[in-house]
């Protein structure tokens, strides 16, 4: 009789992990330091990581995967049966199919272990409800998910292939076919949930000169995600902390070595790096937030908000000169990010981007001035006046009137949530608060700094106008 059936959810988690190390340890070339184990955390709220067993130097190898372990397009049996529709794909997709064919394969799949100890439900923003999402107010994040985009690539591109080659994707649990509506829906689901998986645990492996995404299938929306990954066995077990990241993963040409950069103590958990990103985009990558990322906030100024500050109504359906100038430099943008104040950048200048500066420089030309720029062919260096000033004080108070709560009831939201032991809906809306609490912050702090810069402005001015007066009552 199996005793699988008597084990308590922590002994099957265990066990789930054990199999993969021991796994992990038996594929040709692959190096494991004893310095460290696979560890269950769910206790923190971090489900699987890997911690230190006794104190570890500073830049030693704590595991060498090599690249046939990883498991890639080019490393899946897959690539030798379809490799034409796996090429047209591009390096998103096809790594979507390829990981359903071998989760499909179940027993069959070199990486079947490895499957056991990834994770089957995601608190990514692509499986919010949304009532969920309605808590992220005005945040741009919401236009960001690419749900829709991602359903149509998938039953466009990935669908049809399934359906060609039947043989090599077997109906998975309780589907007879995937031809039905039934199969179709579960299909779909399992593309999303290996699509999520990459999104969240696949590595950069290399750049692809001739493989560029077109940001439209819902997982390809930042420049860094298109480029070709790979699931690197272990290297994703490790958690990412801004503030204690300890550990980096180097590539080398035959194999991937993770390395501490700093000296670990023994019982100390080793941490990765997602590297500077907001916490709206650590949410919709990962499905959770930190405190210690919000000093990575960003809020996204819309195009429309600033244009209608500026007396450019409707810029999506008029062609305005101004703005067609500044296409032909790929300056404009649907929207531009800026980012939260450090403590030391007290100059609008310091916070606010170039080519956000150029656009409302050039939003305030007279017809000549713009003439004159048109035929030298050639931008306005980014600078700021006080009429630019007042352009982005109005777009970002129309921003802030976008949000449904303030940013003090956004606070007392927070206080009246407890800290621990939260329902997944009230985690989500508690994370989603704080994502639009952080924006709110930036905005109200760039106000204020475009509030007083305006005042200055002005007081200046006054100054000026009225020692003008009394040199003129002067001469008469």
């Amino acid at each position: 009789m199996s005793t699988r059936s008597h084990f308590s959810d922590a002994d099957s988690f265990q066990y789930q992990s054990d199999q993969f190390s021991e796994w992990l340890t038996q594929q040709p070339g692959v190096t494991v330091s004893p310095k460290i184990w696979i560890s269950d955390l769910r206790s923190h709220g971090s489900g699987r990581g890997v911690v230190a067993n006794t104190d570890i130097e500073e830049g030693e190898e704590l595991f060498c995967i090599p690249r046939d372990i990883l498991l890639t397009v080019q490393n899946s049996r897959l690539n030798k049966h379809i490799p034409q529709e796996l090429a047209e794909l591009g390096p998103w997709l096809s790594l979507i199919l390829v990981m359903i064919h071998e989760y499909l394969l179940g027993d069959q799949s070199p990486w079947k272990q490895y499957f056991q100890v990834l994770p089957t439900s995601f608190d990514t923003l692509m499986f919010w409800t949304d009532e969920e999402l309605s808590h992220l107010q005005a945040s741009a994040i919401v236009d960001k998910i690419g749900k829709q985009e991602a359903d149509q690539s998938i039953l466009e591109t990935v669908l049809p292939i399934v359906y060609s080659n039947p043989h090599l994707f077997p109906p998975a649990s309780g589907v007879a076919s995937y031809n039905d509506n039934a199969g179709a829906h579960s299909l779909l689901k399992l593309a999303h949930r290996m699509g999520s998986l990459i999104m969240a645990y696949a590595f950069d492996i290399e750049k692809g000169e001739d493989e560029e995404g077109d940001g439209q299938d819902g997982y390809l929306t930042d420049d860094e995600e298109q480029l070709p990954k790979g699931m690197v066995p272990l290297a994703d077990l490790l958690n990412a902390n801004a503030d204690r990241n300890n550990a980096r993963l180097f590539q080398e040409e035959k194999s991937l070595v993770m390395r501490t950069i700093k000296p670990v103590k023994a019982g100390d958990e080793l941490f990765n790096d997602y590297g500077e990103i907001p916490r709206a985009d650590l949410l919709r990558r990962y499905g959770y937030i930190t405190d210690n990322y919000a000093q990575y906030d960003v809020v996204e100024l819309p195009l429309t908000l600033i244009c209608d500050a500026a007396g450019f109504e409707d810029v999506e359906s008029k062609p305005y000169p101004q703005l067609e100038f500044l296409e032909n430099f790929e300056i404009l943008e649907d929207g531009f990010c800026i980012p939260r104040p450090l403590p030391d950048e007290s100059s609008l200048l310091d916070i606010l981007p170039d080519e956000l500066l150029i656009l409302v420089k050039v939003l305030t030309l007279s017809a000549e001035e713009l003439q004159q720029r048109q035929s030298k062919n050639k931008p306005p260096k980014p600078a700021l006046d006080n009429q630019e000033a007042q352009i982005l004080l109005d777009a970002v108070r129309a921003k802030l009137s976008q949000y449904a709560t303030t940013l003090e009831q956004d606070y007392q939201i927070l206080r009246d949530l407890p800290s621990t032991s939260l329902e997944s809906s009230a985690c989500r809306h508690k994370m989603a608060v704080k994502v639009r609490a952080g924006e709110k912050e930036i905005l109200k702090q760039l106000s204020s700094m475009l509030a007083d810069f305006v005042s200055s402005g002005s007081n200046k001015r006054s100054a000026e106008d009225s020692l003008h007066g009394l040199q003129k009552k002067g001469k008469n």
